[in-house]
């Protein structure tokens, strides 16, 4: 009688971790509905698709000939012909680049930029904010005044105050839009971690005797990223515009295959009539800008309480 007891008993333990994790896809696959029932942000994932193809295969796509794969290869016989000529799809800059080639490494750097500043920058400020929140105090005053001086300069005059401090180079710009954006998700994940230990669930942690580390890493955390996933989305878009704008007033090595960089070379093209490097160059930052926004708003009906069902 025993041994049919236990017998029984061993299907019902693994039962409940099952339930709990068919009840956290069956909610996955209901917010992969939701999300994807709004055509602007089906728009948004496929301009997203195909610029991430087109870094996946930028090699494979247009093969470098140079050290320096961003660094647009020169043809000095045809300088400045346009579209569809001399073997060039995109036509050619002033000083012989190719555009379609800038365009398809362009995304490339794009990508780099954006999943880079905006990783570092989600991480270390979710650490800042995870660390104000639960330790409270004095710690918490001191962290919140340093993000409170970094919040109160405009992220563009930051940015170039320290990328012209630092010198022209691509690497220093993504230094100075990490050092610009991690403030914002200091104070979101501060903002959020307070609010999630006022929670009943919190409380009851606390009771049965968790350690605060457990009670941040089981029920806190979790329960404070929805609002950092919407934020992330959206910057990175944000963070190729600056990118970009830092890039057009020189602060990129001059030949760098990064879309801002182009449009300030073909600045002087389109008195001449050489309108395709701006134009084809200023099309991809606005699609690339408008896909996260389109996405970042489509998560945001969609996770968020307050605009859910909207």
């Amino acid at each position: 009688m025993t041994n049919v007891t236990n017998s029984k008993a061993t299907p019902k333990t693994a039962v409940a971790p099952r339930t709990a994790r068919s009840a956290k896809w069956a909610r996955r696959r209901e917010i992969a509905r939701e999300v994807f029932r709004n055509p602007l942000t089906v728009v948004g994932f496929s301009i997203i698709g195909f610029f991430l193809l087109m870094a996946a295969f930028a090699p494979l796509i247009t093969e470098p000939n140079t050290p320096d794969a961003y660094q647009s290869p020169r043809d000095w016989s045809n300088i400045g012909v346009p579209p569809g000529e001399a073997g060039h799809l995109l036509g050619t800059d002033s000083m012989g680049g190719d555009v379609f080639y800038g365009l398809i490494w362009g995304s490339h750097l794009s990508l780099l930029l954006s999943v880079t500043v905006v990783g570092f920058t989600l991480v270390f400020g979710t650490i800042v904010g995870s660390i104000a929140a639960m330790v409270g105090g004095r710690v918490d005053n001191l962290l919140m005044r340093i993000v409170d001086v970094f919040l109160a300069i405009p992220e563009l005059i930051f940015a170039l105050a320290i990328s012209a401090f630092l010198g022209p180079s691509f690497g220093n710009i993504i230094l100075a839009l990490a050092v610009v954006f991690w403030v914002k998700y200091a104070r979101i994940v501060r903002g959020e971690i307070i609010r999630i230990k006022q929670a009943d669930y919190v409380a009851a942690a606390r009771v049965t005797g968790d350690s605060t580390w457990n009670i941040y890493r089981k029920d806190v955390l979790p329960n404070a990223v929805t609002p950092l996933i919407v934020q992330a989305t959206l910057d990175m878009g944000t963070v190729v515009l600056l990118g970009a704008t830092l890039s057009f007033i020189g602060l990129a090595q001059p030949g760098t295959t990064e879309w801002g960089a182009m449009v300030s070379a073909g600045q002087d093209g389109l008195l001449a009539g050489e309108w395709w490097l701006s134009t084809f160059s200023g099309l991809a930052i606005v699609l690339w800008a408008l896909a996260f926004n389109l996405v970042g708003d489509g998560l945001r009906d969609v996770l968020d309480p307050k605009t859910e069902g909207r």
